[in-house]
C-alpha cells in the first residue's frame, strides 16, 4: 500500500520559516519524481516545487529564493524547506510522487503565515 504521509505544517508568523517532511511507503522512492503543491482557500492546487530522481529541481517563481526542496532516498523522506514566509504562501501543502504512470499524493499538512 502506497502512503505519503506529511507532516511540519503549522501557525507561522511572517518571515517565519518552516520545514515541511513526506514519508513515502510502499514505492521505489529513489525512482519517483518528488514534488510539492499548495492549495489556497478558493484557488488551485499549484505546483510550489519539483526534485526529479536525477536530481533536477524547479521552483514557483512566487517561491524562488525562499524554498529548498531536498531529499533523502536513505529515509524515503522529502522535504520542503520554506524561508521568509508570507501570508500568501498560507495553504495546504501537498506531496506528489510520479513515476511513469503512477501518480501519488498525500493528506496534505496545512501552513498557516499570520501574525
Amino acid at each position: 500500500q502506497v502512503q505519503l504521509v506529511e507532516s511540519g505544517g503549522g501557525l507561522v508568523q511572517p518571515g517565519g520559516s518552516l520545514r515541511l517532511s513526506c514519508a513515502a511507503s510502499g514505492i521505489a522512492f529513489r525512482f519517483y519524481d518528488m514534488s510539492w503543491y499548495r492549495q489556497a482557500p478558493g484557488k488551485q492546487r499549484e505546483l510550489v516545487a519539483g526534485l526529479t530522481a536525477g536530481g533536477t529541481t524547479n521552483y514557483a517563481d512566487s517561491v524562488k529564493g525562499r524554498f529548498t526542496i531536498s531529499r533523502d532516498n536513505a529515509k524515503n523522506t522529502v522535504y520542503l524547506q520554506m524561508s521568509s514566509l508570507k501570508p500568501e504562501d498560507t495553504a495546504v501543502y501537498y506531496c506528489n510522487a510520479k513515476f511513469r504512470a503512477d501518480n501519488f499524493w498525500g493528506q496534505g499538512t496545512r501552513v498557516t503565515v499570520s501574525s
